[in-house]
């Protein structure tokens, strides 16, 4: 583009480094959240956007942490608006692209069952487990960005894990009961 104020981050210190490091992180967990991988893409491109676009205020702080508020919140959004398209073949796309960039099988189908646990989460469950344990983050810390308290991310993980938790008992019986 132009100069100006449109897509040159030469002038924007830091940022084009910011983008490349975070872009991984942001894409993998934008796809924990809605298990669709072009919406991921799109949802990690729209943080990274809104990011850029506040970054003159942000990049003295922690940008990373300002980048994921704005995923998650985005992913909310979209889920409440249910503009949401439901794409045929997703998953086998999204496994030949991790094949195609050298990911090993194997890793592939783990990425996919734990995908597939999470998708048995209701969307709130899904936001904590991603932003706890993928992310890392404290309780009060998840709480403050879901602007929910902490008692919330608590009994909300509580509920979450036990899902997860009998999902894997149901598949480990399968497995057990197949000839």
């Amino acid at each position: 583009m132009g100069h100006g104020r449109g897509w040159d981050v030469g002038g924007d210190v830091g940022f084009d480094e910011f983008a490349a490091a975070a872009w991984p992180r942001l894409r993998r967990s934008a796809y924990l959240l809605c298990s669709d991988d072009h919406l991921a893409e799109d949802l990690a491109q729209t943080a990274l956007v809104r990011t850029y676009a506040r970054w003159g205020r942000i990049r003295r702080g922690d940008a990373l942490a300002y980048a994921r508020r704005v995923l998650v919140n985005h992913n909310i959004d979209r889920f409440r608006r249910r503009h949401g398209v439901t794409e045929v073949g997703g998953d086998a796309l999204l496994a030949a692209d991790d094949l195609q960039r050298g990911d090993d099988p194997d890793t592939v189908a783990d990425r996919d069952h734990l995908v597939r646990l999470l998708g048995d989460l209701s969307v709130k469950e899904r936001r904590v487990v991603v932003l706890r344990h993928y992310f890392d983050l404290s309780e009060a810390d998840t709480a403050a960005e879901l602007g929910v308290s902490r008692g919330t991310v608590k009994s909300t993980l509580s509920r979450a894990l036990v899902k997860l938790r009998l999902g894997l008992d149901a598949e480990r019986d399968d497995l057990r009961t197949r000839p």
